[in-house]
C-alpha cells in the first residue's frame, strides 16, 4: 500500500500537422484543423472547437496526427458533449513513422512484409471514448498516431489529441554548436535519443525491446556523461546487469556484454568519480575478472563462451566475432588495470596485467571488416592506420549504428578527424534526411536513395526506409527507430572536434585538443561533478585554432594545439 514516486516527468504535446483523413469534404471528418489548438485538459459543456468524426458503411473515419518528434509515452484522447451516452469505439495505432502507423500487427517473420508487432508494447489498440471524458492510453515509443472510428453513424466529437510524453526532467549540461548546422543537429538528436531511453531503466529502444542490454548502455553512458553528467539511471542500470547475473553467468547471456559493463564502468567512474560506487563493484568485478581469465587460452586466444556477438550486422561471421572478442577481451583487461589501480588493488592489478601480456601474444585478422578492425585498432593489436583504411573504405557504407561510434574511435586514433565529422554528416545525416527526429537501431546506408522516409506516405514505387529492410530482430516495421547505441556521434564531437579529453577521474583533469576540420568554428559545454567547463575553437586566417576555456577552479585544464585534421 505504500505510494512510489515516479521519477519520469509527464507533459502534453499538441500534433504539429495533420500528415493524413480519409476525407478532405468536410463530412466523415469535419473541423480536423482544430486538433491543432491548445487544449488545457478541462472539456466544456459547450461543445465549441470539436473536430467531429462519423464513420459509415462506405468510408470509415480517420485522421493520422504528427506530433513533430520521437517521444515515449501514449495518447490523451478528449471526447466532446453528443447526443449519446454510449461509448464510442475506435482503432488508434502509435507508429514510429507513417507506415507503421498505418499498418496492422502481424507477424513479421520476413523482410518485406511491411508489418509491425506488439511485441515489448501495445502499438495497436481498439478502446471506447466516453461522453464527456477524457482516456488515456499507450506507453511505447511513436510520432504518428492514427485513429479510426469503428462504430457507425454516430458523430464522435473530439475536443483533442495530445500525446502524452514521458521522461526525465534534466538539463542538457553538455552543448555543441559549430560552423556546421547539420553536425549540431546531429549531436543534438544523439543527445535526445538517449534521453528518451532513460525511463525507470536505461533502455536499448523505447519501442522495443525497452530492456537494459549491458552492451548497448556503453555508448548510451558515454552520451550521459557527456550531456548530462553523473545519473543515477547509469548506476541504477549497471547494478541491475550485475544483480540479474550470478556468476558464471554473462550478462543478458552474452560474454561481451559482461566485457562491456566493465569498460562502462571504467568510463562512468573516470567521468564523474564516485570511488565508493566504484567500490561496490569489487568483489563481482574480481570474480568476473577471474572467469574471463580463465577463458583465455595458453596460445593467448580468447575462448569466451556464453553468446559469442559483437553487433547485428556481423552476427553471422564466426572469424570477425573473434577478432572482435580478442580485441575486446583486451581492452576489458585494460579498464580492469586502471580500475584496480583507482581501488588500489594489486592482485587485480597484476592479474589483468598478465592477462594483457598472454592475449598479446595472439593477432587476428581484421578480415578486412569495419566492425573489428575498429576494435583492434582501438584496443593496440592493430596498427591505426591500418584499421582506418579498413574503415574508411567505400565511406559511410558499412558503418553500424552501434558499433559506428568505435569505428569513429578509432579514426580518431588514426588523426583521421575530418575524414570522421565527413561520415558522421553522411551516415547519421542520412537518417536525418529521411525524416529521423531520433537514431535508428539500424540503418543500411545503400538503401537510402529514393527511399520513402519515415514522415512519408506509403508508396509502393519506392524502396521504404522502416517497412522494407532490415533483418535479424529488427526485420522491417519492427525495427526501432529511437536507439540509445546509435548516439556515438555525440559523444565523439565533444570529445574529438571541442577536444574534450578526461585524463583523471571525477574529471578532476581535462586536455583540450581541438580538432575542427573543415569547420570554421566549434564551441559547447561539458559537465563535471564541479560545474559546466565551456570552450570556444576559432579558426584563424593561417589556419591556426584560438581557444578560449572557462573552468571551474577544482578543474584543471592542459590546452594542446592539435592542427591535424
Amino acid at each position: 500500500g505504500k505510494l512510489v514516486k515516479d521519477e519520469i516527468t509527464r507533459a502534453y504535446l499538441t500534433p504539429a500537422k495533420i500528415v493524413w483523413q480519409s476525407d478532405n469534404q468536410n463530412k466523415q471528418v469535419k473541423n480536423s484543423e482544430f486538433l491543432h489548438s491548445p487544449f488545457d485538459g478541462q472539456l466544456t459543456t459547450n461543445g465549441i472547437g470539436m473536430s467531429v468524426f462519423k464513420s459509415d458503411k462506405e468510408m470509415q473515419a480517420s485522421i493520422l496526427l504528427d506530433f513533430g518528434k520521437e517521444i515515449y509515452g501514449g495518447i490523451e484522447i478528449a471526447g466532446g458533449i453528443r447526443e449519446s451516452k454510449n461509448p464510442i469505439k475506435v482503432r488508434v495505432r502509435l507508429g514510429e513513422s507513417v507506415t507503421e502507423a498505418m499498418s496492422d500487427c502481424i507477424d513479421n517473420s520476413m523482410p518485406g512484409m511491411g508489418s509491425a508487432t506488439n511485441d515489448h508494447t501495445l502499438r495497436d489498440y481498439t478502446l471506447d471514448i466516453p461522453w464527456l471524458g477524457t482516456i488515456e492510453v499507450g506507453n511505447s515509443g511513436f510520432r504518428f498516431v492514427r485513429i479510426d472510428v469503428l462504430d457507425n453513424d454516430v458523430d464522435l466529437p473530439i475536443r483533442s489529441v495530445r500525446a502524452i510524453a514521458r521522461y526525465r526532467d534534466l538539463p542538457y549540461l553538455g552543448s555543441f554548436n559549430s560552423s556546421s548546422e547539420r553536425l549540431n543537429q546531429i549531436w543534438e538528436i544523439g543527445a535526445y535519443t538517449v534521453h528518451m531511453n532513460m525511463q525507470e531503466y536505461l533502455w536499448d529502444g523505447i519501442k522495443r525491446d525497452r530492456l537494459v542490454w549491458l552492451g548497448d548502455v556503453h555508448p548510451e553512458v558515454m552520451t550521459i556523461n557527456n550531456v548530462f553528467g553523473d545519473q543515477e539511471v547509469v548506476r541504477k542500470s549497471l547494478d541491475f546487469g550485475r544483480d540479474t547475473t550470478p556468476l558464471p553467468g554473462w550478462m543478458n547471456g552474452m560474454s561481451s556484454y559482461s566485457l562491456w559493463w566493465i569498460i562502462s564502468h571504467k568510463d562512468f567512474y573516470l567521468y564523474n568519480g564516485d570511488i565508493n560506487y566504484l567500490k561496490e563493484q569489487q568483489q563481482y568485478l574480481n570474480e568476473l575478472i577471474d572467469q574471463i581469465i580463465t577463458k583465455i587460452g595458453t596460445d593467448g586466444k580468447e575462448n569466451l563462451d556464453g553468446g559469442r556477438f559483437l553487433d547485428w550486422p556481423t552476427s553471422e561471421d564466426t572469424e570477425v566475432i573473434h577478432s572482435g572478442l580478442q580485441a575486446l577481451t583486451l581492452m576489458t583487461m585494460g579498464a580492469g588495470k586502471d580500475i584496480a589501480v583507482w581501488l588500489n588493488d594489486k592482485d587485480l592489478e597484476k592479474k589483468c596485467f598478465d592477462a594483457q601480456t598472454q592475449l598479446n601474444t595472439h593477432t587476428p585478422s581484421d578480415q578486412n571488416n569495419k566492425q573489428a578492425a575498429a576494435l583492434l585498432s582501438l584496443s593496440g593489436i592493430q596498427n591505426p592506420e591500418q584499421a582506418a583504411k579498413v574503415i574508411l573504405k567505400d565511406g559511410a557504407n558499412g558503418f553500424a549504428t552501434f558499433y559506428g561510434y568505435y569505428m569513429l574511435e578509432a579514426l580518431a586514433k588514426n588523426n583521421k578527424y575530418n575524414k570522421a565529422i565527413n561520415i558522421i554528416s553522411d551516415y547519421w545525416g542520412a537518417m536525418i534526411d529521411l525524416g529521423a527526429t531520433t537514431f535508428w537501431e539500424n540503418f543500411n546506408y545503400e538503401e537510402r536513395h529514393n527511399a520513402v522516409g519515415i514522415d512519408e506516405m506509403p508508396d509502393t514505387t519506392r524502396f521504404n526506409i522502416h517497412s522494407d529492410g532490415g533483418d535479424h530482430c529488427y526485420i522491417g516495421l519492427r525495427a526501432s527507430l529511437c536507439h540509445g547505441w546509435a548516439s556515438g556521434p555525440t559523444s565523439w564531437l565533444t570529445q574529438h572536434v571541442l577536444g574534450i579529453e578526461v585524463l583523471e577521474p571525477g574529471s578532476k583533469a581535462i586536455r583540450i585538443s581541438p580538432n575542427l576540420g573543415d569547420l570554421e568554428f566549434a564551441e559547447g559545454t561539458f559537465p563535471t561533478p564541479y560545474g559546466v567547463v565551456t570552450v570556444r575553437h576559432k579558426k584563424q586566417q593561417d589556419g591556426s585554432i584560438s581557444s578560449e576555456v572557462d573552468a571551474p577552479d577544482e578543474v584543471k585544464i592542459i590546452v594542446v594545439k592539435n592542427e591535424n585534421i
